[in-house]
């Protein structure tokens, strides 16, 4: 790999020899144009030879990925320098022009030549060359103008398909502003394309799930727009619903299709963002745990009262006085736990707490709990156990700094 730089006629030429700060380009002749631009196709194929030789010769991975991509970065960065020079060129010389758009061409040539066979050895970060994106955004466009007529024929929800239109013609306007454009953000772009043209949209209004919800969770599509779009569809259905258990029941039916669809690796639509899976199950997390509290709030003992009770026998005045607690067997068994370890309660050992404490505890769904099995869980608890026990402890503080 070591040795010369490889570009350096052509580095020098665009950098010095028709940089107009550095070269009054209007003293050339004609003749003298010619001769360069007869030169400029001369060492286009001789640096196609030496790119082959060079790539062909090594043997390592690594150093293969690294010369393609130093190529490809310079060869972007002499491109725009000669874009660059030739929108600001003054002269009318037919001669001048003609140099310009060969070297353009030689170029574009060098480096579709390392796009189309070393295309697995290019970092996705590297930017798209200006004029790739040119004819690349027209293509998109055209596209995206016959996709619009299936996706509002098609799909039931016309809010979603103007969300994913939207987000089409945005990245289309960018290439026309020339905004800077990465290879991860067009192949993105050009696979979503791609996906919704093969698409069958089926009619089905009653569907939480679209197949174009699939898609875009699959291709992890993390539009606020859509996010947004995404939990007021779902949370409008489930309002629909006024009693906790149903709507709580429906909500975790809907969680459980939404872990399950798949989704590829390695691809977001925007990396600036979170995770669309992330963010969207989050969600779900918040929304689960906001309707368990609201039900445990509002669930009546199944036995009644004391007083209810027929009295005098001697297994009822042995029975202890059982307190409700809303939270369940885990989340109990992590607070006394922690009360224990922090010395808050004191009996001879952890089980002794449990064995003291758990005979007068009941929950919602529980009325008899085993003290053994509320100790043993508390030492495999869940993260999502943890969350409510910490959550709860927070409310509590909150409530004792009122009083």
């Amino acid at each position: 790999m070591c040795g010369r730089y490889t570009l350096e006629w052509l580095d020098s030429l665009i950098t010095v020899s028709l940089n107009p700060e550095k070269t009054d380009l209007t003293t050339l002749s004609d003749e003298e144009i010619r001769t360069v631009i007869s030169k400029i196709s001369e060492e286009k194929e001789k640096l196609l030879t030496i790119l082959k030789n060079q790539i062909f010769g090594l043997t390592k991975e690594k150093q293969i990925a690294l010369l393609v991509n130093q190529s490809h970065s310079s060869l972007i960065i002499l491109l725009d320098q000669v874009l660059k020079y030739q929108k600001e060129q003054k002269s009318n010389k037919s001669c001048l022009k003609g140099l310009y758009n060969t070297l353009i061409s030689s170029l574009e040539e060098l480096l579709s030549f390392i796009e189309t066979r070393f295309f697995a050895y290019l970092s996705l970060n590297e930017r798209v060359p200006v004029t790739y994106l040119a004819v690349t955004g027209k293509e998109l466009k055209q596209r995206v103008d016959r996709l619009k007529t299936k996706l509002l024929d098609q799909e039931t929800n016309r809010e979603l398909a103007d969300i994913v239109l939207s987000s089409l013609y945005c990245f289309i306007n960018r290439l026309k502003e020339d905004f800077p454009v990465t290879f991860r953000e067009l192949l993105y772009q050009k696979d979503l394309l791609k996906e919704l043209e093969l698409l069958e949209l089926p009619q089905c209004e009653t569907c939480i799930f679209t197949p174009l919800d699939e898609l875009l969770i699959s291709l992890n599509f993390n539009s606020k727009s859509y996010m947004a779009y995404f939990t007021k569809r779902l949370a409008e259905r489930l309002n629909a619903n006024e009693n906790i258990a149903d709507k709580l029941e429906r909500l975790l039916f809907h969680y459980k299709q939404f872990n399950q669809m798949h989704r590829k690796p390695g691809v977001i639509l925007n990396p600036q963002y979170g995770d669309l899976k992330t963010e969207l199950s989050n969600w779900f997390a918040q929304e689960v745990f906001y309707l368990e509290k609201r039900l445990h709030l509002t669930v009546v003992p199944i036995s009644g009262s004391a007083e209810q009770k027929p009295s005098g026998t001697a297994s009822q005045k042995n029975e202890p006085q059982k307190l409700l607690c809303i939270l369940s067997v885990d989340q109990m068994a992590l607070l006394l736990r922690a009360a224990d370890d922090l010395k808050i309660v004191t009996a001879r050992s952890l089980n002794a707490v449990f064995k003291t404490i758990v005979p007068h505890l009941s929950t919602p769904y529980q009325e008899n709990i085993s003290y053994d099995s509320m100790r043993s869980k508390s030492y495999t608890a869940e993260t999502r156990d943890k969350e409510i026990a910490i959550q709860t402890l927070e409310q509590m503080i909150k409530k004792i700094k009122e009083y």
